[in-house]
């Protein structure tokens, strides 16, 4: 690594120490980890074994920024994700291994296809897990300033992993965030809830489905999932809706009043069962209503383009045809320009929030204010025609 990049990626890594020299920063950031690992009770032995010649990852930190939930267009995420080759080998996979998920689901309530869907979305079904070091990876993110003190405690979780004998130091390696095995959980996720489901006398997430499909199903319930709830379903919107509406919740049979029906003019089902409005994409894209498990999806990732992914791989696993009105193609938003855009809301008088380059909440709820302060659908999507007129360059 040139001396100017690992300054810069130096530079990126939160202080441990106040006022202390940028080049010691890492280091003394991981004597703070390996102070309060001890605390908790992890050997010596482990934590110098394992973080003795740790040195930051500029490759963690450009991929941390760059992720493809939050700098993909919806269009863009669901053609690289929800792809007929996935679809078909995943319903090969519910097929094969459907008495072992017809199990799980009788123990755990959590139905095969949405556990298949996950397994094809995170390790697409085991054919790469990834081959970053857990913890270089995780030392990097812990003293990074974005998210510090979460992967501080990954990191120190992962070291646990090692000191109870639970995994071998050779195991450590996965994805750039530090997750592991075939459904990618981070260390205090294999910690609280993998388990032995194959009673071979030892938990495998890599080569045991048992292992792996039971423990995702235990953490997906530890969540809030309610069995037998769907994720969620498209709807199609009436003629001269209020956008505004998006983002608020409601019961089905409200919304049914409000003209929302299924793909094909179906009604909705007539229950009092509570439902977000979600249009991700803008008026010219799909709109959706979803459910608890939608919610509980977003706690494994909480990404809404990766919930929706999960949910509309499971259901064409089981013979659910493809959007009725699939989102358009546009060009992906570079962080900067949403940057831009938050800034130029919060300066009108439009509370984004903070300044990140995501599109949150708050960012949608106050895009949708000015655009409909200015005549624009207020859908809360930064479409072109809101981009010029908010003076935002795309």
């Amino acid at each position: 690594m040139a001396r100017r990049s690992t300054l810069a990626l130096l530079g990126a890594l939160s202080l441990s120490i106040p006022g202390a020299a940028v080049a010691n920063s890492f280091q003394q950031c991981l004597e703070g980890i390996r102070t309060e690992a001890h605390a908790r009770g992890i050997s010596t032995s482990t934590t110098e074994n394992l973080l003795a010649d740790v040195t930051p990852s500029e490759r963690v930190i450009e991929l941390d920024r760059s992720q493809p939930e939050f700098t993909s267009t919806l269009n863009g995420y669901l053609s690289r994700r929800v792809t007929e080759d996935r679809i078909a080998r995943g319903r090969e996979l519910l097929e094969e291994h459907a008495s072992l998920l017809a199990a799980i689901e009788r123990e755990h309530g959590v139905a095969g296809r949405y556990l298949i869907a996950f397994w094809g979305l995170e390790t697409n079904y085991g054919r790469y897990f990834g081959r970053m070091s857990t913890v270089q990876s995780l030392a990097t993110l812990a003293c990074d300033r974005r998210r510090g003190e979460f992967f501080r405690n990954e990191l120190i979780e992962a070291l646990a992993l090692v000191d109870e004998q639970t995994l071998s130091p050779d195991q450590l390696y996965g994805s750039w965030a530090g997750a592991l095995g075939n459904f990618q959980f981070l260390p205090s996720v294999y910690r609280a809830h993998a388990v032995d489901a194959d009673n071979d006398g030892r938990i495998d997430l890599w080569e045991s489905f048992p292992d792996a499909a039971e423990s995702a199903a235990r953490f997906l319930r530890a969540r809030g999932w309610n069995p037998g709830e769907r994720w969620g379903r498209e709807v199609i919107l009436p003629e001269g809706f209020d956008y505004a509406l998006a983002d608020s919740t409601r019961s089905l049979s409200q919304w049914a009043e409000l003209g929302l029906r299924r793909p094909g003019g179906r009604d909705l089902p007539t229950e009092s069962m509570e439902a977000e409005l979600l249009i991700p994409a803008g008026a010219d894209g799909p709109a959706f209503l979803v459910y608890e498990n939608f919610n509980v999806i977003m706690r494994w990732n909480p990404s809404r383009f990766y919930a929706l992914s999960v949910g509309l791989l499971a259901d064409q696993l089981i013979g659910a045809p493809g959007l009725s009105n699939p989102p358009p193609q546009e060009p992906a938003l570079r962080i900067a320009t949403i940057e831009k855009v938050q800034e130029n809301l919060n300066a009108r008088g439009y509370d984004a929030g903070v300044v990140d380059g995501r599109i949150g909440p708050m960012t949608r709820a106050a895009l949708r204010a000015f655009q409909q302060s200015v005549g624009i659908t207020p859908d809360g999507h930064p479409d072109s025609d809101t981009l010029e007129v908010l003076g935002v360059e795309p």
